[in-house]
């Protein structure tokens, strides 16, 4: 099975929800996997059809769990309409499908006011309850490492697999299992969240959320809006930083492992890109691609300077 939505997907996920009619169906930008389109309804209005051809049917109910969970603390994030029968997604030759409300704008921007906002949203996020439909276990992180370590073969030798075997040991040591934890994204890219006007409209993809340490998630957007052209940009720190402390003050703990978060979270997007473009499922074209987070490694750059 392919991972296109054509027309006939829209008309029958539009009868399953007593929506409008299809007027017209356009492709969204974002998601490795999964596939997202835009529908303009014939009374006007717009919604968002997303198949998930790379998680099971349980996976997403759990993940639609997670978008509820936030919503209903007052996080701006997309809760599915609800279909016939009342269930948030409908199962065709098994794959989930959701209708999503349509929030305007587009990916959120790197400029400052925008950084503070999603700053201010992050930190509310992490004051949010837990749930246990929120794992404890980050996919993209350790497990990750340790699944690309272990795999041999032709890889044992290559100059990645070495570079993160050098890093792991120290990297275990430094992210303490007493810092504050709650409820992380987990991959807080710009395609992953959207705004407009310098707010936060919307944070998407819940799939690699889990509960871990605060600042990690505040390291990771970092990594995601906070460097240009290879090098890394103060402003755009302090900013995310101000934003999130007029919510909630890190801890004088938190800031000391500041350095070693961040450098976890650039690894963990370096390690999901290497595995994604090369042994899961190879691209040439993007085998490269996590080489932008290894040369991000050798950058000198202390999160601890906006404290």
């Amino acid at each position: 099975m392919g991972s296109v939505i054509g027309v006939d997907d829209a008309r029958w996920m539009l009868d399953n929800s007593g929506l409008a009619g299809l007027e017209r169906i356009e492709p969204l930008e974002g998601g490795w996997d999964n596939t997202s389109v835009l529908l303009t309804l014939k009374d006007g209005g717009f919604v968002v059809l997303k198949a998930w051809f790379a998680n099971t049917v349980e996976e997403v109910a759990r993940v639609i769990e997670r978008h509820c969970h936030l919503d209903s603390h007052g996080i701006p994030t997309p809760v599915p309409f609800r279909l016939e029968g009342g269930r948030m997604l409908a199962e065709k030759d098994g794959v989930a499908w959701t209708l999503l409300p349509y929030f305007s704008g587009g990916i959120l921007d790197s400029d400052e006011e925008s950084l503070r906002s999603l700053g201010e949203v992050q930190a509310k996020m992490h004051m949010v309850p837990t749930s246990e439909c929120f794992p404890d276990v980050y996919t993209m992180g350790f497990g990750l490492f340790e699944q690309i370590l272990s795999i041999g073969g032709e890889w044992e030798s290559h100059p990645f697999l070495e570079l993160l075997e050098n890093e792991v040991p120290a990297l275990r040591e430094g992210v303490s299992p007493e810092l504050p934890s709650g409820i992380l994204h987990g991959d807080l890219f710009p395609d992953n969240v959207i705004g407009s006007g310098g707010e936060v409209s919307a944070i998407l993809d819940l799939e690699e959320a889990w509960i871990g340490p605060l600042a990690f998630d505040l390291a990771m957007s970092f990594v995601g809006f906070g460097w240009e052209d290879g090098r890394p940009v103060e402003s755009r720190w302090v900013a995310l930083v101000e934003g999130y402390q007029s919510v909630r003050s890190l801890t004088s703990a938190e800031v000391s492992a500041l350095p070693v978060l961040h450098r976890y979270s650039t690894l963990s997007i370096a390690c999901w890109r290497f595995w994604k473009h090369n042994i899961s499922i190879p691209d040439y074209s993007l085998s490269d691609r996590y080489r932008e987070m290894v040369d991000r490694l050798k950058v000198d750059f202390d999160l601890r300077g906006a404290f």
